[in-house]
């Protein structure tokens, strides 16, 4: 009902009774009524009864009611109308109130409209005036971004022209074939134009000859015009031309013409990809698919193509195909083998097909330098006793080049391979000779070099040495009822006797070692059996010689060798049967053995173009002379390291390859070859270098769309970014929207989103809307994300927590991942105060709450997952309201560590900066290294410094303090996840702190001395260091030597004089720049009471040799006589006259013997190879630690030490080696000093090969580091670390108990920047204790170290501590490949 007044005049048109009508008579009726009322009164009181007389004074009381009641009557009538009157008059003054109030404010409403009317005119003229302004402003000709891009394709293909263009107002765009404007509604199936966000696309469709052109497109607005053109070039297949290059376009392969008989819809699920072997293996190539509708009769047929050639079934090939799946086997790998593979799945409704290349490099040879084996041997032209033999050349690049090769054959049937040349064939074709008619012959050829043969080719197929000619001598006629009759020339030819002489003698083929010569046989021939007779005549000889006369030539062609080199010969050929010879036939013309083909000219420049992370695209210019080309072969090589390597292992015709196989991140340059049946032309120059990274191409989509709020008029969305950026940054995002059940989409945003999250303004409350969302680069727009469920737009009001977004998942690892996320934007009544981590496997149902606990931070690191399992995640939020909704559930993560996985290392600048760094290959020119703390982006940059140089980053600490103590993430963009942590505590290893080759450790030196050292990393000049002895520092003196050696980081000390008051703590504290560290080491109790011995025993030593001393004390042995002996051993200062008296009470005896150093001698230095090194030996009819010995090296004085030791034995002084390189090469000497003379011994180690075995030197080896005992209370925290090295960086693994044990949250392992391993046990109880070993290996071999922990508890007696010192490596061999010759 309306709640509006009625307007007084539509009030006034009420209806009444008739009665009420007239308010005139309604007052006169009332009145009449009075009267007629009275006079009923008054004659009631004449009634008859009380006679006709009345006294007065009741007439007058008579008189008097009748006057009251008319006075009374009338008063009442006046009343009423006085009522009436004054009801109207209120009646009128409230219609009269109302019609006031509506005039006010039907006022006010025509003002409040004029107003709005006004305002609404001064606004839009304001907005014309700034749009008029801002237009101005922003208003600019025509500019193109990105231009279009020239295109050359195949017929029947599709090509898409793009390119970018801003300007304001948007530019209008028109598109020209050869300056013929384009018109799509001329022909809509040949073109189709688009226009989307500032890109303008022009798609041919199903390209022909015809519309190779010069395509041009025309932006144009009021301020100018811009265009840009490119040249599209539709090539169309020829006979005999390679239709696609490999691996970059798909081949035009021929359709079959049996067709299934139904449409059937195919689509492959798992391909197989650029595959590499090699040869010799065994091989699959697989490809499962989903086949729609799947009918048992009814089947797509599967064919499998190489190079555009159909393979079938054979001896080297077999094909499979059911039950979804397709298979191509191989039983024997060649480089036959080596090419570009499709899969076609034929059905009525098409063809459904996939490619990829297979690579098939040399097996090794079985003679070391050899050349690979030839390929492709085919037979040509056989006949009777004749057949040419072709192939292919190897590709040699590390190898010395082919100097021929050899042709074998053999019988069909038998397995005995007869050498067809006795020298090697320089060209790859070679005519065989002497075959038997009849048989059938297969063929192999090997490659010869300087360094040995090849291994053979594949075998040919196999060829019947029969003439193709007897079959044309034998024509059937075919008569009625199925009758045929057979007619041969032979019988025709009965009566021939002595055949004609042959026709038509020409060279088919000539080199410079041999001519083919060819003719026709005599017409008529007969029916006898022919032979041919070759002469052969030097021009100008005037005599002739015959060619054959040991062997009966049956086919009509012939090789002759023998020839002069650079000299005319003619020929002539004669037949013959049983009946005679016939005469010669016509004498040719001079023909001069030589080179018909020569080798092939320098293809032209190479460019080299990015295509993926691991390939690259390379093109050339073909060579000038490109006939009887067999093809290319490519070469590639890391920038730097001059080592190359090949591409393709069999000759490709077309002039473009792509290259898989490469290391993304790495720089390669390129070089072409072309070949012929010659050889190799020479190498083209090298291409420019090239990083090897993905092309630039528009980005991946973005997934992953969530609801994040919703007020019932906004809805606020967030996404994941896209996982590949297109090797270009992402430049933003564009929206779009529809409701539910329309079919439109509609932008939302017509500017750039710069971030994964935006709000949606002006939608209608309750309705359904869904969402899609498009990333841009440089290059265009990606494909849009598939759309989002249907969110209704109705306001959140409950008390829990929106849902958490940006699930990111990093850190992947063999049992662990960390996952990583953005907080609600809906926090619900009451703040967060925490999260849950939910997670399952894929295809379970039950999940499971990774923490019990809800985690405050926006990181969880969910472990104890299994290995090789996929896990989906997701996260719910919790406040005092409850848990909130759950994000987005995560995509399935296999929970595997990527091969070649690196983490985070520490490290010290030369500066002393500290610093973490993190390298990763994978990265391109759009990746960003993200640095986080406790995985929140690092943006204090007073606290810290970020550098990024290629592919390495590093993030410098300025002014280091405990409040860096924490987690150090790291992300890179743009790749597969590429991610990790580093934890910097007080309990692990502290990042201040200098890395260290070897603990404090101590020797006894020859004159009682102890000597303590130290080994850093590395140590700078700038860095300082103390000894600390029982809490007081010790400094430089005569007691104390101290010394530093910064290059090779060693602090030592020694101390002269080793007393009873030395017992104690040794500590020595370094600091370099930020950096510092500390080690120490306890020689208290027995410890310190075996050092002390052993010092005291070495100085009595020293001190006793100072004298004539004997090398060995008086011992006794029984000869084989019986006799008993007493032996000492003196020393070389003990030379003399020595007189033994003998004497008793019957007299006595003397005894003389002179002891001198007549025919003392020293043989010349010989070399000795061991594990450790080198060791130089001088072998002397004796030897003592007396004599003076000195070594030098280029005239340099050597001193022992670690590298180089000095020392001998019995009869023998020595030098050891430690790891040789380079620098020791050069001349030693050693010089032996006696009383009266010397001897001096010279031995150059220069290119001798004492390198050859470099497995003794890059094998895995323990640096140092491990003491052999430890000793620990329980519940303590232990870590084993030590240094390790090996080239390639060896494999390490930990033992307990000589069994590999796993690691877990008690044991934890770790190997930093490869060098730096560690064991670390937390809490350690009675049960850790036992020998642990370290076994670093690899292929060169390796040590194993052995350390005893012993674990006592608390309150017990300390065990007797022992001395300590390093653990000493035990060798583990080589692999058995690298100890084969």
């Amino acid at each position: 009902m309306s709640s509006v007044a009625v307007p007084f005049y539509q009030r006034r048109h009420k209806h009444f009774d008739q009665s009420y009508r007239n308010i005139q008579t309604r007052y006169i009726l009332e009145e009449y009524a009075a009267r007629k009322a009275a006079s009923r009164r008054a004659a009631y009181y004449e009634l008859p009864g009380l006679g006709k007389t009345t006294c007065r004074l009741c007439a007058r009381r008579a008189r008097s009611l009748a006057h009251e009641a008319i006075q009374e009557s009338r008063k009442r009538t006046h009343e009423q109308s006085t009522h009436a009157s004054e009801e109207k008059r209120i009646r009128f003054a409230n219609e009269l109130s109302v019609l006031e109030k509506e005039i006010h404010t039907a006022r006010h409403r025509a003002r409040e409209h004029l107003d709005r009317l006004e305002v609404q005119r001064m606004v839009e003229e304001k907005m014309a005036l700034e749009r008029h302004a801002l237009e101005e402003s922003i208003s600019r000709a025509p500019e193109i971004l990105v231009r279009l891009r020239s295109h050359t394709v195949w017929e029947k293909m599709s090509v898409s022209l793009c390119f970018t263009v801003q300007g304001f107002p948007t530019p209008v765009v028109q598109w020209y074939k050869n300056e013929e404007l384009i018109s799509p509604a001329s022909d809509p199936t040949k073109y189709r134009i688009e226009s989307k966000y500032g890109v303008h696309v022009l798609h041919i469709n199903r390209a022909d000859f015809d519309d190779s052109a010069t395509y041009s497109a025309v932006a144009t607005n009021v301020h100018g015009q811009a265009s840009t053109n490119c040249a599209v070039v539709v090539r169309r297949y020829r006979e005999g031309e390679e239709p696609h290059p490999a691996g970059i376009m798909p081949f035009h392969l021929p359709l079959s013409y049996d067709i299934c008989f139904t449409h059937i819809d195919v689509q492959f699920l798992e391909k197989f990809g650029v595959t590499f072997a090699t040869e010799g293996e065994t091989l699959t190539l697989k490809c499962s698919m989903l086949i729609t509708p799947d009918l048992k009769r009814l089947q797509p047929r599967a064919e499998w193509y190489r190079d555009d050639v159909l393979i079938k079934d054979s001896k080297w090939t077999k094909l499979y195909f059911g039950e979804g799946q397709a298979a191509l086997s191989f039983t024997h790998l060649n480089k036959d083998d080596e090419g570009l593979y499709t899969l076609r799945m034929v059905t009525r409704g098409g063809v459904s097909e996939y490619s990829a290349y297979l690579f098939v490099r040399d097996a090794d040879a079985l003679i070391a330098g050899a050349p690979g084996a030839p390929m492709d041997v085919k037979c040509h032209d056989a006949n009777r006793d004749y057949v040419i033999v072709t192939w292919k050349p190897p590709n040699t690049i590390n190898e010395s080049p082919v100097i021929g090769y050899f042709v074998d054959k053999c019988e069909v049937g038998l397995e005995n391979w007869v050498q067809c040349n006795d020298a090697p064939v320089k060209i790859c074709k070679y005519p065989v000779t002497g075959l038997y008619e009849g048989r059938s012959y297969i063929f192999r050829v090997r490659a010869v070099n300087s360094a040995g043969i090849s291994r053979p080719s594949r075998v040919s197929e196999p060829v019947a040495a029969l003439d193709p000619v007897d079959l044309e001598r034998t024509q059937t006629v075919h008569v009625d009822e199925g009758r045929k009759i057979v007619i041969s020339k032979d019988d025709l030819e009965g009566d021939i006797q002595i055949p004609g002489p042959p026709t038509n003698v020409h060279a088919s083929e000539i080199s410079k070692t041999y001519v083919v010569l060819s003719w026709d046989p005599p017409v008529p021939r007969g029916r006898e059996p022919l032979t041919y007779f070759i002469e052969k005549s030097m021009v100008g000889s005037g005599s002739w010689q015959r060619v054959n006369a040991q062997v009966a030539v049956k086919s009509p062609r012939y090789a002759v060798f023998d020839l002069a080199e650079g000299k005319p010969y003619v020929f002539r050929v004669l037949s013959a049967n049983k009946h005679g010879i016939s005469d010669p036939s016509e004498i040719t013309v001079p023909i001069q053995p030589e080179d018909t083909i020569v080798a092939p000219s320098t293809p032209g420049q190479v460019v080299a173009t990015r295509n993926t992370k691991t390939s690259v695209v390379v093109q050339w210019d073909k060579p000038k002379h490109e006939e009887d080309l067999y093809g290319y072969y490519i070469d590639y090589s890391v920038v730097g390291s001059n080592h190359w390597e090949p591409s393709n292992h069999k000759p490709i015709k077309y002039n473009r390859f792509v290259v898989h196989g490469l290391e993304t991140g790495q720089q390669y340059i390129f070089r072409v070859k072309a070949v012929n049946a010659v050889g190799f032309s020479e190498n083209s120059q090298e291409s420019e270098a090239i990083t090897v990274q993905a092309a630039l191409t528009c980005p991946s989509y973005p997934h992953g769309i969530t609801l994040l709020n919703c007020d019932g008029h906004s809805m606020t969305l967030g996404w994941k970014a896209p996982r590949y950026s297109g090797g270009s940054p992402i430049l933003g995002y564009y929206m779009d929207k529809r409701e539910a059940n329309h079919q439109n989409w509609h932008e939302v945003n017509s500017s750039l989103i710069t971030q994964t999250i935006y709000t949606v303004e002006d939608l209608t409350e309750d309705a359904f809307y869904e969402f899609k969302v498009a990333a841009a680069n440089l290059v265009g727009i990606g494909q849009p994300s598939d759309p989002s469920e249907h969110f209704k737009c109705k306001a959140w009001t409950m008390p829990e927590p929106g849902p958490a977004y940006d699930l990111t998942i990093c850190e992947v690892r063999n049992t662990s991942l960390v996952l990583l996320w953005k907080a609600p934007v809906y926090e619900g009544k009451s703040p967060i105060t925490g999260y849950l981590v939910d997670y399952k496997e894929v295809d379970t149902e039950d999940w499971i709450t990774a923490n019990e606990k809800p985690t405050p931070k926006r990181y969880f690191k969910v472990t104890n997952l299994q290995e090789g399992h996929s896990y989906v995640f997701k996260v719910h939020a919790v406040n005092d309201g409850g848990i909130g909704k759950s994000s987005e559930i995560s995509e399935p993560v296999l929970v595997e560590a990527r091969p070649g996985t690196k983490e985070i290392f520490s490290g010290v600048d030369d500066e002393g900066n500290i610093y973490l760094a993190f390298e990763c290959k994978e990265a391109t020119d759009a990746s960003h290294f993200a640095w986080g703390k406790s995985y929140e982006e690092i943006d204090d940059f007073d606290k810290f410094k970020i550098e990024t140089e290629g592919s390495c980053s590093k993030l410098y600490f300025k002014n280091p303090d405990k409040s860096d103590l924490g987690t150090y993430s790291i992300s890179v963009s743009d790749t597969d996840g590429v991610s990790s942590s580093f934890v910097m505590d007080d309990e692990g290893k502290v990042f201040i702190t200098i890395p260290l080759k070897s603990e404090l450790a101590y020797e006894v030196l020859e004159k009682g001395q102890v000597r303590f050292w130290i080994q850093a990393e590395s140590l700078s000049p700038d860095s300082t260091f103390r000894f600390v002895i029982n809490d007081k520092e010790v400094e430089n003196s005569d007691r104390h030597k101290i010394n530093c050696d910064h290059s090779n980081g060693i602090i030592e000390m020694v101390m002269d004089q080793f007393t009873i008051d030395n017992e104690g703590t040794y500590t020595v504290q370094i600091q370099d720049g930020k950096a510092k560290n500390q080690s120490s080491l306890v020689l208290i109790g027995d410890a310190f009471k075996a050092v002390l011995a052993e010092s005291q025993l070495q100085q009595k030593e020293f001190l006793r040799k100072q004298g004539p001393h004997f090398s060995e004390f008086l011992y006794w042995k029984v000869s084989e006589e019986c006799e008993v002996l007493l032996i000492c051993k003196l020393s070389r200062k003990d030379e003399g006259v020595y007189k033994a008296t003998l004497s008793d009470d019957r007299g006595h005896d003397v005894s003389t013997l002179e002891l001198s150093g007549k025919g003392k001698s020293a043989s010349p230095l010989k070399i000795l190879c061991t594990d450790e090194g080198i060791t130089l030996q001088c072998f002397l009819k004796y030897y003592n630690e007396e004599m003076k010995i000195n070594w030098s090296h280029r005239e340099s004085k050597i001193s022992s030490s670690e590298k180089m030791k000095i020392g001998g034995g019995e009869n023998v002084a020595w030098l050891q080696i430690r790891e040789p390189t380079e620098k020791d090469k050069g001349n030693y000497t050693i010089e032996i000093f006696g009383n009266k003379e010397s001897y001096k011994r010279t031995l150059d180690l220069s290119g001798q090969g004492i390198f050859r075995k470099p497995y003794y030197y890059d094998r895995g080896k323990v640096i140092g580091g491990l003491p052999d005992v430890v000793t620990i209370m329980d519940g303590k925290t232990l870590n084993l670390t030590c240094t390790v090295f090996g080239n390639p960086d060896p494999e390490v693994t930990w033992f307990k108990n000589d069994k590999v044990f796993e690691l877990n949250e008690h044991y934890a392992f770790s190997l930093e920047q490869g060098k730096y391993a560690s064991l670390t046990i937390k809490g350690v109880t009675s049960e850790d204790s036992g020998k642990y070993s370290i076994h670093v290996k690899n292929k060169y071999g390796g040590e194993k170290v052995d350390v005893t922990i012993s674990v006592y508890r608390h309150g017990e007696k300390m065990p007797e501590i022992k001395p300590g010192q390093l653990a000493k490596p035990s060798p583990i061999p080589p692999s058995e490949e690298v100890l084969q010759p």
